[in-house]
């Protein structure tokens, strides 16, 4: 099903270039836009419904709950129905939920269709990445998803600044940017030209055939890969880095969002070259240095004295992840048969967000038993040990 873009003189053109891979850059940035557009908008919520600091928490997990149930359904419709009949819907979806929020009168409805819009962004995570593996093949594969993870990464540390700059104006300005998801979904239904997969399996056959792929070493291995580069993203770097900075340099939240944004920034500019790096280095060599660099990244935080020297764990971190994400989804679309790449691909990413999940909670029991400092100490050995995993199983 893939097509590849051939390098040398069959090559046309920079796999950047391509049509169908812009396309699905704009779904990648409704696939990320979801959360931290509108979380700079909950202290005017809170004001707006009377609501307290817990309960607007709710907006995020109503949001992020139907995608732990439903991701892997979407994957295994699309392998079934096609890409674009569970795509186009669910970006539709994700988008008159998200504008209608606005127009909410009270907190229960927006929670409502938070809920109604977290359905409709179940399928865009995953679905990005698996036309990505339909559309492409060898390095250009994996070149095409350090594109798209460079895009994602430039979605994720400017959506929170645009949100601010909009909530400043009212709370309900953040939940308009949705709405660009429906001529997104116009745009994926007449312009992307994909190849659809042809799956005439029986359920009996489909969940086999997922199953026997599914078991192996490899594939657990990529798994556990992302949930434990996730869990390390989420725990220690996004939730609790804020928390450190505050508690040990007196940092606003001007210097916060600049030092976490350096991480996404980072990765941003590093994924563009993934195809150079893959044209010298294995996508499992790079998996295993990105470890080491988690490592060493994760144990320089509690130890820098001054808050800008910060910035050196947060770049090596974003270094990191641009090594690890684009290599990690390579080799599993790598692994999956054609006809259940979507199945793959979507309970990978159900492993990512329970490594979002586990994140918090994990760095929290971690701070009351060891403290701050040794929260970042036990992720840095997670890493390493996570290093060793991934040179046993992924080969």
């Amino acid at each position: 099903m893939a097509q590849a873009v051939e390098s040398g003189e069959g090559r046309r053109k920079p796999v950047w270039k391509d049509h169908n891979l812009r396309v699905i850059w704009f779904v990648t940035l409704m696939a990320v836009l979801g959360s931290s557009s509108v979380a700079p908008a909950f202290p005017e919520i809170q004001q707006e419904f009377g609501v307290s600091s817990g309960q607007v928490g709710l907006l995020i997990t109503v949001f992020t709950l139907p995608g732990v149930l439903l991701t892997w359904v979407a994957g295994a419709l699309s392998d079934r129905f096609g890409r674009k009949r569970i795509l186009v819907p669910s970006l539709m979806i994700f988008g008159v939920a998200g504008g209608v929020c606005a127009l909410a009168w009270d907190f229960e409805l927006l929670l409502a269709l938070r809920t109604l819009q977290g359905v409709g962004a179940a399928a865009l995570g995953a679905l990005n990445v698996t036309l990505v593996g339909d559309l492409f093949a060898g390095r250009d594969r994996t070149a095409a998803l350090g594109y798209n993870s460079s895009v994602l990464s430039i979605g994720t540390a400017s959506y929170p600044a645009v949100g601010g700059a909009l909530a400043a104006f009212g709370w309900y300005y953040p939940f308009l940017l949705p709405l660009a998801a429906i001529p997104i979904g116009i745009l994926v239904l007449f312009s992307l030209n994909n190849p659809e997969p042809h799956n005439e399996q029986n359920l009996k056959e489909y969940v086999g055939s997922v199953w026997d792929h599914v078991k192996s070493r490899r594939v657990i291995g990529i798994f556990a890969n992302s949930l434990v580069i996730f869990v390390i993203l989420f725990g220690p770097l996004i939730t609790y880095l804020p928390i450190l900075m505050s508690a040990s340099f007196g940092s606003g939240p001007t210097v916060i969002g600049a030092v976490v944004a350096s991480t996404s920034l980072t990765t941003a500019l590093t994924s563009t070259q993934m195809g150079r790096l893959t044209s010298h280095f294995s996508e499992k060599t790079l998996i295993r240095v990105s470890f080491v660099l988690y490592a060493i990244a994760l144990c320089l935080v509690p130890l820098v004295p001054d808050v800008w020297l910060l910035f050196v764990p947060t770049v090596i971190f974003g270094v990191a992840q641009s090594l690890n994400v684009p290599n990690a989804f390579s080799l599993l679309n790598e692994a999956a048969p054609d006809e259940n790449r979507g199945a793959f691909i979507s309970i990978n990413s159900t492993i990512l967000r329970l490594g979002q999940t586990l994140g918090p909670v994990l760095t929290t029991a971690a701070t009351v038993l060891l403290g701050l400092s040794g929260a970042y100490f036990a992720a840095s050995v997670l890493a390493a040990a996570m290093f060793l995993v991934a040179f046993a199983l992924i080969r």
